[in-house]
């Protein structure tokens, strides 16, 4: 006999699952049991990676100030003191002890220099190019506060590219998607095509360490799962 994987045949006689005492499956936390949460950033992709983890009703709020840092500390320390400042800005504007503000900072380091945003056709090319055939790191630093309570947490992620021609290159910026992105690509848009390894968290390279600011979050009480609400 062929039954369908899709289905269950539950025999006349079976127990419903409270008469087992068994626990019923968990589902998402309801938005309006959530605190006012506020994204201190502009990136779109940041807004949809939050979107993605089930945080619809979210502020935007935009810190200002430089992103100056201490050339000799490490990667992943350069964006932890950036996002860190961006969060303490954050939170003097909003000014609500109550409100979780989420802040991040993303940079592409290769062979331990920065790739910021291009600022011309020739300076993508120029960046493409060192990229070309190599490994290289995005760090991304988030910090999660509350009141007086600040959290800052640093994530890594390789990522490779496999050698590329000037014509791949070419066609690539003139897409015009390398000039809002550090390093001059986006690994969820065509460039995706040059990369043909990522080891670590992808939504890193994104601008957002999901699995990373889930923790943070539940840390702070926010839990994306609740044991209240069923599955439907």
């Amino acid at each position: 006999m062929f039954f369908s994987p899709l289905c269950a045949v539950v025999p006349a006689n079976a127990k419903t699952a409270s008469e087992n005492n068994l626990e019923r499956p968990k589902g998402p936390q309801k938005e309006e049991s959530m605190p006012r949460i506020i994204l201190a950033s502009q990136s779109p992709r940041r807004k949809q990676l939050l979107s993605q983890i089930g945080i619809k009703n979210f502020e935007i709020l935009v810190p200002g100030g430089e992103e100056s840092y201490d050339p000799s500390l490490s990667p992943e320390e350069i964006v932890s003191s950036i996002c860190r400042k961006k969060g303490e800005s954050a939170r003097t504007l909003a000014g609500d002890p109550s409100a979780i503000i989420i802040t991040a900072d993303t940079m592409v380091f290769l062979d331990g220099l920065r790739l910021g945003k291009p600022r011309s056709r020739e300076e993508a090319f120029s960046m493409l190019s060192a990229l070309s055939g190599k490994t290289h790191h995005v760090c991304t630093g988030v910090t999660v506060s509350q009141g007086s309570r600040m959290e800052t947490r640093a994530e890594t992620t390789a990522v490779t590219f496999r050698p590329l021609t000037d014509t791949e290159k070419w066609a690539y910026i003139h897409t015009g998607e390398p000039f809002d992105k550090a390093g001059a690509y986006g690994v969820q848009g065509p460039a995706a095509l040059f990369i043909p390894r990522v080891e670590g968290d992808y939504f890193n390279v994104m601008g957002l360490p999901l699995a990373l600011l889930g923790e943070m979050l539940a840390g702070f009480g926010v839990k994306l799962f609740s044991d209240e609400e069923e599955l439907h």
